[in-house]
């Protein structure tokens, strides 16, 4: 990347496996479960009692979850949505009965950009105040500022490595360099669990 956009980012890790670049002088706070793992990424400060059920203002979530555990209902989820390719796991997991089969909405939403980078890759664009990906994949609610990000598939087990990306205005050009970051990074992060 060029040096004026290095200087405004940096890389937060949870220690254990996932990284994402985010503004410079943020903060970071990771979860992990039985599910897989987060990290969240914000201007303010966060521990476990700040964490709230769902961000309005600008935050990064980078998550993994993990399709062999209890991870696989997110899996399945982000499957019905942009990976129909794969639309056996999903039907695996919605006959468990769990799950009503509701909860697995199949394609895209509507006003939602795709990009598809393989395929087990699709980055997304949540246009501002909408519902899309980036909010259903997340615990970002929607607002006057879009979501950038990326749904990767990945291993056997068919993890999925998400990232939701909301910048304030002034920030918002980063997102063209932390959302192939993170692609590049999904390599790593998967062979890190």
């Amino acid at each position: 990347m060029d040096p004026a956009t290095a200087r405004r980012l940096a890389y937060f890790s949870d220690g254990m496996g996932i990284g994402v670049l985010a503004p410079r002088g943020w903060r970071c706070f990771g979860a992990y479960g039985s599910n897989g793992s987060t990290l969240y990424v914000s201007l303010e400060p966060m521990g476990a009692s700040e964490l709230a059920p769902e961000f309005t203002g600008p935050v990064i979530q980078a998550s993994v979850s993990l399709g062999g555990t209890s991870g696989r209902f997110e899996v399945a989820q982000v499957i019905a949505r942009v990976f129909p390719a794969h639309m056996a796991f999903a039907r695996k997991v919605i006959s468990e009965g769990f799950e009503p089969a509701s909860s697995f909405k199949v394609g895209p939403f509507p006003h939602d950009w795709l990009t598809r980078r393989g395929a087990d890759v699709i980055e997304y664009v949540t246009p501002p105040n909408s519902d899309g990906l980036g909010v259903a994949a997340s615990r970002l609610k929607p607002s006057a500022d879009p979501i950038s990000g990326v749904a990767i598939l990945q291993d056997e087990d068919t993890d999925l490595l998400f990232l939701a990306a909301r910048l304030p205005p002034d920030l918002s050009d980063l997102a063209a360099t932390i959302v192939p970051q993170f692609e590049r990074d999904a390599v790593k992060i998967g062979s890190a669990r």
